[in-house]
Parts: C-alpha cells; sequence; structure tokens
C-alpha cells in the first residue's frame, strides 16, 4: 500500500530528486569534454586511463569512508561535503586542461570522484529512507534524476565542443550552478538518517553480536549485480565519446552527441523503472536489463557501422539504467540495518570505477577500445544469471497467494 504524500514527504522527496540531478549533470559536463581534455593534455590512450584512474581512485575512497560517516554525522553533512567536492572538482580538471597538465586533470578527477562516492552512498542511505516511506519502488526514478542531469550536461557540452567553448569556463559555470542548487534543496533534507546511537552500555551487560553483513551470501550476489551492472554504465560514462570518435570515426561533437543518446535512453528507463519493478519484480527487470545492456555492448564492439554504434547505444544506456538502483534497493531490503547494507552493496559496485577505467584504457592501447568493451559484455552477461538473487524475500506476515518477485 502506498504511504500518504504529506507536504513534508513531498519537500523530502523532491529535494533528493534534485540531489541526485546535480552529480549527474557535472559528470556528463566533463564526459562531453573529454576528447577536448585528451587533446589539451595530450594523452594517449593509456595515458587517458591513468588520468581517470584519479576518478576511480577517489570514489573508492569517497565510499570506503562514507558508511563511517553517515553512520556517526547522517547522510546529510555527507551529502553536503561531497557535492562540494564534486563541483571544486570540475573547477580543478578545467584548470588542468587550460594550463596542459594531465596530474592536474587527475587530482580534479580524484576531488570529483571523492565527492560523487561518498556523496552517492550518502544520498542513496536517504532515497532509499524516502522510498520505504513512500511505500513504492522510487529509487528507479531518483536515479533517473541523475540520468536527467547527464541528458542536460551533454547537451549543453556538446554544443559547447562545437563552438570550442573553453573546458576551464564551461566547467566553473557547472560548479556553480551545482553549488547555488545545493544550498536550495538541502532545506529539505533531515539531519539524522542513518546516523547509528551511540549505545552505552549498562554495568555487567553485554551488546548482542551482530553478524557482519559481508557474511550474508545473498547481498555478495546482489552486490556483484551491481559490479557488473554499474561497470557497463561507467564504461559508458568514461569512454562512450572516445569509443565514438577512435572507435567508428565520429568527430567530437558527434561523440558527444552519441554519449547524449546514451544518457536519454538511461533516463528514459529509470523513470519507467519503478513501475516495471512493482509490476514484474526485480529479478526479471535485473536480468532483462543485463541482457538488453549485453546486446547495445555487443553491437558497439563487434559492427562496424556509425548508425549501427549510435542506435546501439540507447540499448546499452536502457540495459544499465536500472542495474545501480534496483539492486541497492534489493540490497537495502535483503535483511536488517538497511543503511549499512546499501554502503556495503554500493562500496562493492564502485569497485567497477576503480578497476575500469585503468584496465579498459590499457587493454584498448592493445586492441582497441572496441575490443576492450568484450571485457564489460562478459561481465554483464553474467550478471544476469546472478538476477535471482535480487528477488524480495517472503514476509513472514505476508497473506497467502501475495505476488512476490
Amino acid at each position: 500500500m502506498t504511504s500518504a504524500l504529506t507536504p513534508e514527504l513531498r519537500a523530502r522527496r523532491n529535494a533528493i530528486f534534485m540531489l541526485f540531478l546535480l552529480p549527474g549533470l557535472t559528470i556528463s559536463s566533463w564526459v562531453t569534454r573529454t576528447p577536448d581534455v585528451r587533446d589539451l593534455v595530450g594523452a594517449s590512450t593509456a595515458q587517458m586511463g591513468l588520468i581517470l584512474f584519479g576518478l576511480s581512485l577517489g570514489s573508492m575512497i569517497g565510499v570506503v569512508l562514507s558508511g563511517a560517516a553517515v553512520a556517526r554525522w547522517g547522510a546529510r553533512p555527507v551529502i553536503v561535503a561531497g557535492t562540494i567536492a564534486i563541483a571544486a572538482g570540475a573547477v580543478t580538471i578545467g584548470a588542468g586542461a587550460a594550463v596542459g597538465q594531465g596530474v592536474l586533470v587527475a587530482v580534479g578527477l580524484g576531488l570529483f570522484g571523492f565527492g560523487m562516492g561518498g556523496g552517492e552512498v550518502a544520498q542513496n542511505i536517504e532515497g532509499a529512507e524516502v522510498e520505504r516511506l513512500l511505500a513504492r519502488s522510487t529509487l528507479p526514478t531518483m536515479h533517473g534524476f541523475f540520468s536527467l542531469g547527464t541528458v542536460l550536461g551533454a547537451l549543453a557540452g556538446m554544443l559547447l565542443t562545437a563552438a570550442r567553448f573553453p573546458v576551464l569556463v564551461h566547467l566553473a559555470v557547472v560548479a556553480a550552478v551545482v553549488v547555488s542548487a545545493l544550498a536550495f534543496a538541502i532545506r529539505s533534507t533531515p539531519a539524522d538518517v542513518g546516523r547509528q546511537p551511540r549505545v552505552q552500555a549498562r554495568e555487567g551487560a553485554t551488546p548482542p553480536p551482530r553478524t557482519p553483513v559481508w557474511r550474508d551470501t545473498r547481498l555478495l550476489l546482489i552486490g556483484c549485480l551491481i559490479l557488473a551492472l554499474a561497470l557497463a554504465e561507467g564504461t559508458a560514462n568514461d569512454w562512450l565519446p572516445l569509443v565514438m570518435v577512435d572507435g567508428h570515426g565520429f568527430d567530437p561533437a558527434w561523440g558527444s552527441g552519441v554519449y547524449a543518446v546514451f544518457a536519454l535512453a538511461m533516463t528514459v528507463g529509470r523513470f519507467a523503472g519503478g513501475r516495471l519493478v512493482d509490476r514484474y519484480g526485480r529479478a526479471v527487470v535485473l536480468c532483462a536489463s543485463a541482457l538488453v545492456g549485453a546486446a547495445g555492448l555487443a553491437l558497439v564492439a563487434f559492427v562496424d557501422n556509425q548508425v549501427v554504434a549510435a542506435c546501439a547505444a540507447i540499448l546499452w544506456g536502457l540495459g544499465a539504467s536500472l542495474g545501480f538502483p534496483v539492486a541497492l534497493s534489493a540490497a537495502g531490503d535483503s535483511g536488517e540495518d538497511s543503511a549499512a547494507r546499501v554502503s556495503f552493496a554500493a562500496t562493492i559496485g564502485y569497485i567497477a570505477f576503480l578497476v575500469g577505467p585503468p584496465v579498459l584504457g590499457f587493454v584498448g592501447e592493445e586492441v582497441g577500445l572496441r575490443g576492450a568493451l568484450v571485457l564489460v559484455l562478459g561481465l554483464v552477461l553474467v550478471a544476469a544469471f546472478a538476477s535471482p538473487a535480487a528477488r524480495t524475500p517472503e514476509r513472514a506476515d505476508e497473506p497467502v497467494g501475495t505476488a512476490r518477485d
């Protein structure tokens, strides 16, 4: 049954929608300028992989620290710190490109990734709580706003790339927009979500032992789902414009345009995803997503045709769209201590962002970026077989005959 949407809950839901949109806007603004940044710093494919490693490393540090930070201070301050780090990282990336220093770009990406990794875990903890209060599948829509942000950023980036607009000015304006929107949205976000109270043990009393979430086999399988489908999404965010430019012969503006098509497909998939999950269940939706994403990756990798590659980006985007939000929702619903489970599953997923860019860069240097996509394709196909782990667990108080996924 759907809970009543009170004015306070509506404001809170709308705030988390905005907070998800901001990192999407920022990351696509950077991604659409990757060909320009690559040229400005004079980097090879392998060197770009190392530069992108800054994003991966920063993301993992942010993710690893965010769980403890949310437990101590709550989700809101972690979201604020993460979003500010994203804005500062965007400016640093632009400055590095302007002076032709790949190391500075990598530092900016590290700061950007730190904010993304830590802030997104906190946002997903807040989002999972809002979804619980609404009593319907809402995380896909929240991630849909992230994808909507990528569409807006990609369209602007495509136009500014074609106009040869300075990268530094572009990213600085985006950073200013992000900070302004954060100041508006964060007012409706409560302070205590995810915070763990410090319990003082009574004299002579021993607190009951808690089973670590990492021992839950089902949660580990859900984390593997997130790993594969997050890698599919992250690969596009890191490499899709360059795959289109270097692998399919697009010019930089059209390469950014294909990324905008991918981002639009992600947005459509996520906005439609909540209804699909409510109707067919998480496991079915995740299996179908993996198969559709695999089809798109295979076409981009194996078919040497620009029209096919551009159309395949739609399948790639649709397939990758629901993996992260739906699997995170399943993680939060897999047992007690939802915040710890969401944090743990997200940490596993972000391993994709740590290993993906440098591995694909080095492999792409040897076999081309299209050939490197075969690694991602294989993992996504494996994810289809792991999708039953995302089934909603049976509740003891449910009436017999209630539809489950």
